[in-house]
């Protein structure tokens, strides 16, 4: 793999969000609030905060357009979105081949839409592993609840040696996150999956391909980060406390898509005021505003 070759971003929000009816009985679970902004921010921002500018949204017949009037293309943030249709929930590894013709080839970094991540240090660690040549990389979180995840085995010096999903007896407490990067061979190995029982592709059973090849890193996010999956409506109230807890205290917003791609270099500072100025009469807005202040 050319590790020159431009690395693009994947957002599955795709699902029925059935754990949160009757929230999302005429709305993806991925346009609900989580505090202060919309669900699917959150997702988005990883990638951004790890310098992709190309991304790929995937989701439901239903819920596409949606996205599509909320996100745009992409370019007054600076960067390209592109749109699929996954018509049938057929598992996290069909997002590949939904994005097949995008990848075009190109080794990617996909996320889930309902996943928030938090930490200081995760824009130098995103970056660290977009840089490597070849292989996959995931982030276990250490949670209470393991047996609800995919859950990965490390040996003595911190090797995956093992992930099994949704584990009865787990062997350890570090769940798979949301969060994957991949080389090129992702397509492939996706296309050669067989559906699981529930009948879908499993991302399990694509990074198990990459453990046996012996190419499948870790980065562990443990204290300083925070992994919260919004999947039901106590996750989803706890999210959007988190958020309002830390953007109370620090005064800084998580997520905030304008002031990621204003630092990245993505936006001019008139373009900042521009967005501040046409949410002026909102907290967000001021907080823009007051970016450019204190830029």
């Amino acid at each position: 793999m050319n590790s020159r070759r431009p690395r693009k971003g994947i957002v599955l929000a795709g699902g029925s969000g059935t754990r949160l009816r009757p929230l999302t009985g005429a709305v993806s679970k991925q346009m609900l609030p989580v505090y202060d902004k919309p669900m699917i921010y959150y997702p988005l921002s990883v990638l951004l905060l790890a310098g992709i500018r190309e991304i790929l949204l995937i989701s439901t017949p239903r819920d596409l357009p949606m996205f599509k009037e909320l996100l745009g293309d992409g370019k007054q943030w600076g960067i390209s979105l592109s749109y699929e249709v996954q018509t049938a929930p057929r598992g996290l590894a069909d997002a590949f081949i939904v994005g097949e013709r995008f990848l075009n080839g190109s080794p990617c970094a996909m996320v889930l839409g309902d996943n928030v991540f938090y930490g200081s240090g995760m824009p130098d660690a995103f970056k660290s592993e977009l840089n490597q040549p070849s292989g996959a990389t995931i982030f276990p979180y250490r949670v209470r609840n393991p047996s609800d995840y995919g859950v990965a085995e490390f040996d003595g010096n911190d090797k995956v040696i093992s992930i099994v999903e949704k584990p009865s007896a787990p062997k350890s407490d570090w769940a798979v996150t949301g969060l994957y990067f991949y080389d090129e061979k992702v397509v492939s190995i996706a296309k050669s999956l067989k559906p699981s029982a529930r009948g879908e592709l499993e991302i399990t059973d694509v990074n198990k391909r990459y453990l046996e090849a012996g190419e499948l890193r870790s980065v562990k996010l443990g204290r300083g980060y925070a992994w919260l999956d919004t999947g039901n409506c106590d996750a989803l109230l706890e999210a959007a406390e988190f958020v309002r807890a830390i953007e109370h205290r620090q005064g800084m917003k998580i997520a905030c898509i304008e002031e990621i791609v204003f630092s990245n270099g993505w936006i001019t500072e008139d373009q900042l005021r521009a967005f501040g100025d046409s949410m002026k009469t909102t907290e967000y807005g001021r907080y823009l505003l007051r970016l450019i202040e204190r830029h």
